[in-house]
């Protein structure tokens, strides 16, 4: 499937949910000219593409299985893996906007506050500097140059028990793919690392990037701060490499950290600080 062709059927997929639920809230102040059934046609459509292009991804991997790209790691200190490729492919449960191979992982310190548990009721949501990963530096994973970067979005509370969490899915998640993949992801940086290698940050901290689109970094140099931003329960890094810099087209691309590798789910691991590179 074509680059054109995938971007034509990601706006689609996302209009079509946009009418699905736009019906619901009409519904609730008149009647609609046709039968309650014909009103999940569009979800039934929007479910077939996405269907579709996940299929699509999949028979590409599995004729030409990538080779990974070793890059850098974002971070420095100790951190733990979640949903990661050393366990699952794809990772997060789909191949939609790059995440194939995409990771998650949240700091674990050794020594100071620790990361907060999740719990059943109480507190339903917690502040983001309640978790170690809040602020903590990323880093460019290799020499390369900015092709977007954006911090406006609000970080917002973390959704520490199952309520927070049920609200996050029902109603936060929702509204956020129907706002399209920026609000998704949340604040974020996409690295262009030459040879159709892109490295994408996700859930970066409100207005902490120290980078704009064009600059060029250096490996190791700061660019940003973890955040919770977008579809995020809590403070962490989502980090992912793509064959290209639109997350709606891009196919994932398998990655390994130098000196790390891919950690799996749960895995703890450690990356010694260095001095940051001045670009």
């Amino acid at each position: 499937m074509s680059i054109g062709l995938r971007k034509s059927a990601a706006v689609l997929h996302r209009m079509l949910w946009v009418v699905f639920f736009a019906q619901f809230v009409v519904r609730l102040f008149t009647d609609l000219p046709y039968d309650y059934w014909l009103s999940w046609l569009p979800a039934l459509a929007a479910i077939a593409i996405s269907t579709t292009l996940s299929r699509s991804a999949r028979r590409r991997i599995e004729a030409e299985p990538p080779a990974p790209v070793e890059v850098e790691p974002p971070v420095t200190g100790r951190w733990s893996a979640l949903n990661s490729p050393a366990d699952k492919v794809p990772s997060h449960g789909t191949h939609h906007l790059g995440q194939t191979y995409a990771i998650d992982i949240a700091a674990e310190p050794e020594e100071g506050p620790a990361r907060p548990k999740p719990v059943w009721f109480w507190p339903i949501a917690r502040p983001g500097k309640a978790y170690p990963a809040f602020g903590e530096p990323l880093h460019a994973v290799a020499d390369a140059t900015v092709v977007h970067a954006e911090d406006g979005q609000r970080d917002h509370l973390s959704r520490s028990s199952l309520a927070g969490v049920l609200y996050f899915w029902l109603f936060e998640g929702v509204g956020r793919t129907l706002g399209g993949t920026r609000r998704v992801v949340g604040n974020h940086v996409v690295l262009d690392l030459g040879g159709g290698t892109y490295a994408m940050y996700a859930h970066v901290q409100r207005g902490s990037l120290a980078v704009r689109t064009g600059d060029g970094v250096v490996a190791g140099q700061l660019i940003g701060r973890c955040g919770n931003s977008g579809n995020s329960t809590e403070p962490h890094v989502h980090f992912q490499l793509m064959d290209g810099p639109d997350l709606d087209t891009a196919r994932g691309v398998p990655f390994s950290w130098r000196g790390v590798g891919v950690p799996r789910n749960r895995e703890t691991f450690t990356v010694r600080e260095e001095a940051t590179p001045v670009p």
